[in-house]
């Protein structure tokens, strides 16, 4: 690996780190972990359709995470519904509350600061190379 290679590599693994610690110090107060917070919009998304695990799962942007317990989790707090399909016991449908929703309200505005924030020395032009050049790496 040549010293650019390994230097971009690094820098990107430092911003990673530098990301996941700020939102995960925004979302502390409402006691939600940046994965549980990632199920929440995945499914509001879904806008009252409901979704099984693999959609979650596919969408997850850390696709290491246990999506089964971060789901269980979110159920715990009422954030969400999981319902068995009664002709089929295998099939289990997810649905966002209207407690989940209320506290993306909430989480919405803290995480939009946040993200303001973290990106606040970067021009326009500037993030929307970054996010073109990363998205060449996410291939």
């Amino acid at each position: 690996m040549s010293s650019d290679s390994k230097d971009t590599v690094i820098a990107i693994l430092k911003s990673n780190c530098t990301v996941v610690e700020s939102l995960g110090n925004a979302l502390k107060p409402y006691e939600i972990s940046l994965q549980q917070f990632n199920v929440l919009r995945i499914l509001r998304g879904q806008k009252g359709i409901p979704a099984n695990l693999s959609t979650v799962q596919k969408r997850m942007i850390n696709k290491m995470s246990n999506t089964t317990r971060i789901i269980d989790k979110l159920i715990e707090k009422n954030y969400v519904n999981r319902i068995t399909c009664k002709k089929n016991r295998r099939k289990i449908e997810l649905f966002i509350t209207k407690e989940g929703l209320n506290i993306l309200k909430s989480v919405d505005r803290i995480i939009d600061k946040t993200e303001s924030q973290i990106t606040q020395n970067l021009s326009t032009k500037e993030r929307r190379d970054l996010i073109l050049l990363l998205n060449q790496i996410n291939l």
